[in-house]
């Protein structure tokens, strides 16, 4: 039995120039962290030699794999020449479409744990490879390369994005009190709402493409990831905080389908109650609300959001490993 988990990732800034469309024009560039919330995938012989268990939020038993219903199941596992006779079980954390890369954390999991099934090793850098190949080669999602290697490598990143394909991760190293206090600066609130990342991210990309402007948008917003990072190594945790609600007001531009009313009336007050910046996770569109909050100003912040679900988590440093092998 193997045990395999990979973890959920919060973005900072600099998303959408993860994307193809971006990166091959001109470098992107994202800042993100880890966080200790994990899609698990456990891999198992099964007692039927002729069929392929697969459990999810369904159930599935196949004889072959053209006829397995998952897509990233099917592929990862044709990817692999695994043949029937096994069983993959998967649970995380949190929900798929909060905006925390779940999927690609689940990639990565899942690819992970195909490789020590067949008692191999493979590198983080080699996990988010494949996990990029995976969904947007063979499956052809409509998204880009940063959750993949946030899952694989854990941790603070600034990953940059080059225009050959090439992916960078460079670790943003703090001392131990700075990293603590960001850490426990940054909350987590549910809005209650999931969205479809491929609706707004094929929206995003559409957008970028036919308007020069929301290119130029784009641009600035990779140019904040590095003032963002700059400003963290430096220690300001203030300034890090401003430069978010930066970034969240011109990712917010882009499209219609990144945030709405609702959406803008929790953040405003958070806001109003003391946080100093934000942003929506991931793509946009619900899922959950970051935000930037000295600790002497959250059980405000808390209050003003009393209706929301809060997510209390720390930073993980391990990213994608092997759980258990036996």
């Amino acid at each position: 039995m193997i045990v395999s988990s990979a973890p959920f990732r919060v973005s900072f800034a600099g998303g959408g120039s993860d994307i193809a469309s971006y990166y091959r024009r001109q470098a992107g560039a994202v800042l993100s962290c880890a966080i200790a919330k994990y899609s698990f995938v456990i891999v198992h012989n099964y007692f039927n030699e002729n069929k392929y268990h697969l459990k999810y939020t369904r159930t599935e038993l196949a004889d072959t794999l053209e006829e397995i219903a998952h897509p990233l199941l099917r592929e990862a596992l044709r990817m692999h020449r695994i043949e029937p006779g096994i069983e993959v079980a998967s649970v995380a954390d949190i929900p798929s479409g909060t905006g925390l890369g779940s999927s690609s954390s689940f990639s990565v999991a899942l690819i992970n744990a195909l490789y020590a099934h067949r008692s191999r090793f493979a590198s983080k850098d080699q996990l988010a490879e494949e996990a990029c190949r995976l969904e947007i080669d063979i499956l052809k999602e409509p998204i880009g390369k940063q959750d993949q290697y946030a899952a694989a490598h854990g941790g603070l990143n600034f990953i940059e994005f080059n225009p050959n394909g090439g992916v960078s991760v460079q670790p943003v190293v703090l001392g131990s009190e700075k990293m603590a206090e960001l850490e426990s600066n940054i909350l987590l609130f549910f809005t209650g709402s999931q969205r479809d990342t491929r609706s707004v991210l094929s929206t995003q990309v559409e957008a970028m493409e036919a308007d020069e402007e929301k290119f130029r948008t784009v641009e600035r917003m990779v140019q904040l990831s590095y003032e963002m990072r700059d400003i963290l190594m430096g220690g300001d945790l203030g300034a890090f905080g401003e430069a978010l609600h930066r970034g969240w007001m011109m990712k917010r531009s882009l499209t219609s389908k990144i945030t709405n009313n609702a959406i803008d009336e929790f953040y405003e007050a958070a806001r109003a109650a003391g946080a100093i910046g934000g942003k929506l996770a991931g793509a946009g569109g619900g899922g959950f609300l970051v935000l930037y909050c000295p600790r002497d100003r959250q059980e405000k912040v808390r209050q003003a959001l009393s209706q929301l679900k809060e997510i209390e988590f720390r930073f993980d440093w391990s990213g994608a490993r092997i759980a258990f092998a036996q």
